[in-house]
C-alpha cells in the first residue's frame, strides 16, 4: 500500500487526532453540560496497545502528524508512556497534544522528553471569574502556570481561544497584548454551534469582524502560509509589531476549510469518523480485539475513502448535540 492517503475528493490525509480519554477535569459550557456526561466504561475504552497498533497501522498508510486529545488527555495515568510509544513512531513527523493545561505546570517537561514538539492550550478568558464561569470551576492561574511551563520546556505553544460573541468577544485585545509579552501563537476560533444549534441565538461572531475590531487597535501583518492545508493547520496567522507571538484566526463556520481538510479522529473507544460533524464513523474494536491488522488497514482506508466533501454546518443537518469531549474535538 503506497504511503499516501487520499478521499474521493483528491484531499490528501496526513493528520490523525486520536483521542485518548473522554473524561476532563473541567465542563466547559460549548463543549459538555453543567452535569457532565456520562463516562464510558473502562472496557470500552481503546487500551494502551489498542491505541499503538491504530497509531502503526496509520503512520504505516501515510499519516505523518498525530495530534493526542480527549477529553483531557493529561487526566489518563498511562499519557507520559502512552506519548513516548507514540513519539518513537520512525515515519511520524509530529507529535502534538490539546490540553486544557490545568496539568501541564508539573507534566510539561516530561511531555517534551517523551517526543511532544507542541501543545494547543484551551483558554477562553484572562479574567479569573469569566475562565471560572466558562470552564464551571477552572483555575485561570493553574491554566497560566501551564502555559508558562509548555514554553519553558520548548513545547510549541498554541494558545485557542473560541470566541463567544456577548461573553468573550471583548477580550480580544488583551489576548493580542498575550502574544506581544510571550512567544506564542493566540488563535481566535470561531464558536462552533456544537450544543444545541437550533435553540437560541448564535454565538458565532464571524472572524472577518473580529479582524477588522483587531485592525482598529494594532497593526496585523499577514504571514505567508503554504499553499493549501498543511501540517501547519488551517489558521490564517498574523505578526504584530514587535510582539514575541503571533495572532491568528480560524474559522470553521463562515469560512471553512473544508476543501483543504487533510485529517481523520479516532475516538477513544475507537470509533473512526471522517468529520466531526457528520454522524457516520467506523467502530475499529472488532478489528483491533481480534488482531486483524489488514483488516484494520482497511478500515482505515474506508474512513479516508468515504470522507465527506464538507461539514455542511450551514445546512441544519446532522445531530443537533455534539459531544466534544467524547468526539476529541
Amino acid at each position: 500500500m503506497k504511503n499516501t492517503l487520499k478521499d474521493s475528493h483528491n484531499r490528501r490525509i496526513n493528520y490523525l487526532r486520536l483521542s485518548v480519554t473522554d473524561r476532563c477535569n473541567l465542563r466547559c459550557t460549548y463543549c459538555m453540560p453543567a452535569e457532565g456526561l456520562p463516562i464510558f466504561n473502562r472496557d470500552d475504552l481503546l487500551t494502551r496497545q489498542e491505541i499503538m497498533t491504530i497509531a502503526h497501522a496509520a503512520v504505516r498508510m501515510g499519516i505523518r502528524k498525530i495530534r493526542v486529545t480527549g477529553g483531557e488527555p493529561l487526566v489518563r495515568p498511562d499519557i507520559v508512556e502512552l506519548l513516548s510509544e507514540l513519539g518513537s513512531l520512525p515515519e511520524l513527523e509530529r507529535l502534538v497534544l490539546t490540553t486544557n493545561g490545568l496539568r501541564l505546570g508539573t507534566m510539561a517537561s516530561d511531555l517534551r522528553q517523551a517526543g511532544v514538539s507542541g501543545a494547543n492550550i484551551s483558554i477562553d478568558s484572562l479574567n479569573p471569574e469569566r475562565y471560572r464561569e466558562i470552564t464551571r470551576g477552572g483555575d485561570l492561574n493553574r491554566c497560566l502556570q501551564g502555559i508558562d511551563a509548555a514554553i519553558e520546556a520548548g513545547l510549541r505553544t498554541k494558545i485557542n481561544i473560541v470566541v463567544m460573541a456577548g461573553v468573550n468577544d471583548d477580550e480580544a485585545p488583551a489576548f493580542v497584548e498575550f502574544a506581544r509579552t510571550r512567544p506564542v501563537a493566540v488563535r481566535f476560533i470561531e464558536y462552533m454551534p456544537t450544543r444545541g444549534r437550533s435553540k437560541g441565538p448564535s454565538l458565532t461572531l464571524p472572524t472577518v469582524e473580529l479582524l477588522d475590531r483587531l485592525s482598529k487597535l494594532v497593526s496585523l501583518e499577514p504571514l505567508q502560509r503554504p499553499g493549501g492545508l498543511t501540517m501547519a493547520g488551517p489558521a490564517r496567522n498574523f505578526q504584530v509589531p514587535g510582539a514575541l507571538g503571533t495572532v491568528g484566526v480560524i474559522s470553521p463556520v463562515t469560512c471553512d476549510f473544508c476543501d483543504d481538510c487533510n485529517r481523520i479522529r479516532i475516538t477513544s473507544t475507537g470509533l473512526a469518523r471522517g468529520c466531526l460533524f457528520h454522524e457516520t464513523g467506523l467502530d475499529l474494536k472488532p478489528w483491533l480485539r481480534t488482531g486483524d491488522e489488514k483488516g484494520l488497514a482497511e478500515a482505515l482506508a474506508r474512513v479516508v475513502a468515504d470522507k465527506p466533501e464538507g461539514h455542511e454546518l450551514d445546512s441544519g443537518e446532522g445531530p443537533d448535540e455534539i459531544p466534544m469531549s467524547r468526539l476529541g474535538g
